[in-house]
This record gives C-alpha cells, sequence and structure tokens, in this order.
C-alpha cells in the first residue's frame, strides 16, 4: 500500500494538545508544564502552542462532561448551533475548530500532536489517521528509529466505517499519541517519560524538516484496524464474560483463530472464531466499556512513503 506525497512546505504552526480526556494525566501534566516554562518543546522557527482541549473535564477530572470531545468533530456537531443546552463537548469542538482550524483550509494548524493515556498495555503508540501521508509516515519513522530499542507502535484508523472525527483532525497532519497501561485519573513516571519522549522526537522531527533534511523514503509498519469487538452480553444487557487472562495485556500479540477470547463467569472459554490470525488493541481499555468495545481487531500493514524535503527552508 503506497503512500500518496505529502506536502513539502514548511510545518510553522504546531499544537500539543493535553486534556480530551479530562482523566488522563499525563497529557494534562505535561501541557500545563509547557503553558508555563515551554523551552523544552520550543524549535527555531516554529510556533508551538500547549493546549488544554477540555478544561472543564481536567478540572473534574473526568473524561468529558457531557459527550466524547474526541468523537464531535465531524460536520453535524461542527455546525451545530449552540444554546445553553448544548453539550459542553460539542461548544468546545467549535472553539477549537475556530482556534486551530478550520479542518481542512490553508489556515488550519499544520500539526496536532493530541496526548492520551490508556488503561490497555500498548507502550508507546503512534496514532495515524490516513495512510496517505507522506509527512506523517515520514515522522513516525523517525519517531519509532529514535526510541529504538524501545518498541513503538503505529494503529492505524483510516477505515470507512470505523474512523471517526478526532479532536486533532482539525490540524492538516492530526497526530494521536497513546502510551499506557496508565489507569485514568493516576500517573506514572515511566508512561511520562515515554510520552515526553515522543513529542520531543516530533519536534525535532519537524525542525530538521524545516531546515531542508532530505529524509529518504522508508516503509512503516502498521496495524490498521478492521473490526471493534464488544464484550458477550446477557439478554439485559450486562456483560457475560470478560477478556480471557491468555489475552489480557496482550496488545499487538497474535490472536489465532481458536485462541481463548473471553471467559464466562462460571469459567467457560470463549474462543476467537476468526478466519485468520489478527492483532488486538486496546484489549480491555477502560473507557470503551461504554462504546462496547472490548479490544480493537488489527491487521498487519505496511505503508510506504517517498522520500521527503523541504521545498523553502
Amino acid at each position: 500500500m503506497a503512500a500518496l506525497l505529502g506536502a513539502k512546505t514548511p510545518l510553522k504552526r504546531v499544537a500539543i494538545f493535553g486534556g480530551t480526556h479530562g482523566n488522563e494525566l499525563s497529557g494534562v501534566l505535561l501541557v500545563r508544564h509547557w503553558e508555563e516554562d515551554g523551552a523544552e518543546v520550543q524549535r527555531a522557527g516554529l510556533q508551538v502552542k500547549p493546549f488544554i482541549a477540555n478544561p472543564r473535564a481536567v478540572q473534574k477530572g473526568s473524561r468529558y462532561i457531557d459527550c466524547d470531545l474526541n468523537r464531535v468533530f465531524d460536520p453535524a456537531h461542527l455546525g451545530m448551533e449552540i444554546t445553553e443546552d448544548s453539550p459542553y463537548e460539542v461548544s468546545q469542538a467549535q472553539e477549537i475548530h475556530r482556534v486551530f482550524g478550520p479542518k481542512g483550509s490553508e489556515d488550519a494548524y499544520d500539526v496536532i500532536l493530541d496526548l492520551h493515556n490508556t488503561t490497555s498495555n500498548m507502550g508507546c503508540t503512534l496514532i495515524l489517521e490516513t495512510s496517505e501521508d507522506d509527512v506523517l509516515i515520514q515522522m513516525f519513522h523517525y519517531i519509532k528509529s529514535s526510541l529504538a530499542p524501545m518498541p513503538c507502535f503505529v494503529y492505524l484508523i483510516d477505515h470507512p466505517s470505523l474512523k471517526y472525527a478526532t479532536t486533532r483532525s482539525v490540524a492538516k497532519h492530526p497526530v494521536g499519541v497513546e502510551v499506557g497501561p496508565q489507569p485514568h485519573g493516576v500517573l506514572r513516571a515511566d508512561i511520562l517519560d515515554q510520552m515526553r519522549r515522543i513529542v520531543r522526537h516530533a519536534l525535532d522531527f519537524i525542525q530538521y524538516f524545516n531546515e531542508g533534511r532530505e529524509f529518504p523514503a522508508c516503509s512503516l509498519e502498521v496495524y490498521q484496524v478492521t473490526e471493534k469487538v464488544d464484550y458477550p452480553h446477557k439478554e439485559n444487557g450486562e456483560i457475560s464474560a470478560v477478556i480471557h487472562p491468555s489475552l489480557q495485556d496482550q496488545d499487538w500479540k497474535p490472536l489465532n483463530p481458536g485462541d481463548p477470547m473471553f471467559l464466562t463467569v462460571d469459567g467457560k472459554t470463549i474462543p476467537f472464531d476468526g478466519d485468520g490470525t489478527v492483532y488486538p488493541v486496546f484489549v480491555n481499555e477502560a473507557a470503551y466499556y461504554e462504546k462496547g468495545e472490548a479490544f480493537a481487531k488489527t491487521l498487519k500493514v505496511t505503508l510506504t512513503a517517498r522520500s521527503l524535503n523541504c521545498l523553502s527552508p
């Protein structure tokens, strides 16, 4: 699967979002720190804006106030007339769209780094929204190489029925950063450090690109989502089985037909009945119970990007 040629103009404006979900605290802590002292994230010739995306949810310590901010950047919500009864996150989405967008316009920010935590055992994860962005394929390749030997995975959400309208999607090049495992409402020093390193390498890449460094053609292994798998339920809607112990914490590991997938309360194993090997992601993520998602099935795909250099450094 080949990527189309990405933009080669300088990347001048970058936003770093924390608190898109108010209880994912690594991004909140880092953004608040950088708002007070931004020396760590400043780069020559680059405007970098740290930003708390959902301040009310951050203040409350909850994922959101009325609805998930990371799902309402679609035309219907962005075009909704705001009244005093409107969901808070919808009005906040429109404000973010005004300040950092509009989506698809020349005025939109070049890059948004959207910082998230997951309770799943996903380690360092970069989320890619399209397979046709040379700039981000090259950036993710650079970040993965810079973090090595520590693994860094790429989750591709470019699926027509599963793609959702993210907060970061107002940017020309949206970057999701997901680091875990970390309980929501909790901070861990190791997770914080990993997120910080990802942001630093992303900004370094942008600076090198703007200065005229040429990045040769590269390939990037990604995990492309194909389906979301729900928990088994009783007729009354209650969950009737949990993630099997052999699947728990096994994000990015192969799940083969016949492998244990769920375990009922009375001890019955429910095996995976798929046609071939998949790679589960977001296994038993706490925030996804309300979304009916026990894990996401992915397939390994290799993307390629042609050589990249800035036209006018």
